[in-house]
């Protein structure tokens, strides 16, 4: 009997990855990837060629699609629908000062998020918006309609070229989705842009189908890049997935609503009825290639370093914020290399390396567990970081816990894979799919690098 197969789409920052999937079970059967240009703002048009070189070859075999892409961009389209300008992408900082101004017109951050799950930082679409207006009034003027780069993405492969639509997961990370309400705010939008825009349809339901591709395929209503890997992880309430990539992420699957006053936790909804609370850093995988670099070794010969140094570095603590930081939100920082002596070796700034970014996770996941109130069940570690020796030894002894690791896999578009096959189905909840390859790692507890982590935040916040 024919097997019936999916296409999962994964539109980062860096790259677009293509998965063929089988539905019934989850397994891999061919993967494309295309790269995307550098910079913190990109011309969304580049996303489709990516798009087309990835996923193409796939389309006909394909009985269902969907897309899970990089949060946040603001894609900016006119009456005619082309677009405007060069998207502004999540890890694009400019947007400070705007993100400041709209929390205080809110009220401050608590109301801000209890609207909105999320008190606004930079990264976040509104504050974009904002920015445009006011550095780019032709540009704000032009604008007719708002989309997230996954939207657009999705529009591309609808047969139906005046149909754009939309998640809730995806949605709540704008600025104008309230996860109160769980609906558009308009106003909110308004104020960000200076005019009310169209904005897409949100799905109905999770796993609905909202269109077709011209082959005939089922089109998926798409997610969030953070949504996917939840999905692809398959994590059940009260699950953590802590993702090692260009950003550093923390999220845990919740049944209920957050709103954290604090910002350190955003309060977003996932792609299947629930919420997934994050934390995220801009600085997490970065953080090795800095190390690397800077010594003069490889990813292996960074490890072997790192692992070769007693813990804590003896008294080095990276502060690891090399291009700003989101979790906490100082988006002027800079690192800050603390302790060094006379005695300071190669393998204790190796160590100090490994062991910052272990901690910037270790605070995301500290602030969930408060913020939900609900001890992490499981933890797991993705992501290109995940691959590095020191990481997934030194994770349990930074965090305190078993740490387990799949086997390394594009979750993201895994789960994109995933929501596709639940469109196919049509059923409550996405097909069971094993996850294999798990290892847990385990290692004795070392508080006192956390503690020393924790002092060096503090003095720094008091420097800047």
């Amino acid at each position: 009997m024919a097997r019936t197969t999916v296409l999962g789409i994964d539109s980062s920052t860096q790259s677009t990855k293509a998965l063929l999937v089988d539905a019934a079970t989850g397994e891999v059967l061919g993967a494309r990837r295309a790269p995307h240009p550098a910079g913190t703002e990109v011309d969304p048009r580049a996303w489709l060629t990516a798009l087309d070189d990835a996923a193409g070859p796939f389309l006909g075999e394909a009985a269902a699609v969907a897309v899970g892409g990089q949060q946040h961009g603001m894609v900016a389209l006119d009456e005619h629908d082309a677009v405007v300008r060069a998207a502004l992408l999540w890890n694009d900082t400019r947007s400070a000062p705007q993100a400041r101004q709209l929390v205080e017109e809110m009220g401050g951050p608590a109301a801000c998020a209890e609207e909105l799950g999320s008190v606004l930082v930079a990264s976040m679409t509104s504050t974009k918006l904002r920015w445009m207006a006011e550095h780019e009034p032709e540009h704000a003027a032009r604008t007719h309609r708002v989309l997230l780069p996954h939207d657009y993405l999705s529009r591309h492969l609808n047969a139906e070229k005046t149909s754009f639509f939309t998640d809730r997961g995806d949605a709540s990370g704008t600025g104008y989705y309230s996860t109160r309400t769980g609906s558009w705010d308009h106003g909110l939008l308004t104020r960000a842009l200076g005019h009310d825009a169209e904005l897409p349809d949100l799905a109905p339901a999770p796993g609905a189908a909202m269109g077709a591709t011209t082959g005939g395929a089922v089109l998926a209503a798409g997610t969030g890049d953070n949504m996917a890997a939840a999905l692809g992880l398959g994590l059940a309430p009260g699950d953590v997935s802590l993702s090692i990539g260009t950003s550093g992420v923390a999220a845990m699957v919740s049944e209920t609503r957050t709103a954290d006053p604090t910002g350190l936790v955003t309060g977003f909804a996932d792609a299947t009825g629930r919420y997934l609370p994050m934390a995220t850093t801009l600085n997490a995988a970065r953080i090795l290639e800095f190390a690397a670099r800077v010594l003069g070794v490889d990813h292996a010969g960074l490890s072997a370093l790192a692992l070769a140094a007693r813990p804590g570095a003896n008294g080095v603590t990276l502060l690891p914020y090399l291009d700003g930081e989101r979790t906490p939100d100082r988006p002027e920082a800079r690192g800050t290399l603390h302790g060094m002596s006379s005695a300071t070796t190669r393998e204790d700034i190796a160590r100090a390396c490994v062991e910052g970014l272990l901690c910037s996770l270790a605070d995301g996941l500290d602030a969930l567990e408060r913020t939900t109130a609900t001890p992490a069940r499981r933890v797991l570690l993705i992501g290109g970081g995940a691959q590095s020796e020191a990481v997934r030894r030194l994770a349990p002894a930074v965090l305190g816990r078993p740490v387990l690791v799949p086997t390394p896999g594009e979750y993201v578009a895994l789960g994109a894979a995933r929501q596709a096959a639940w469109a196919l189905t049509g059923d409550d909840e996405p097909p069971a799919w094993a996850l294999p390859g798990v290892q847990e790692h385990t290692a004795d507890p070392t508080p006192q690098v956390l503690e020393a982590y924790r002092e060096l935040q503090v003095r720094t916040a008091g420097w800047r």
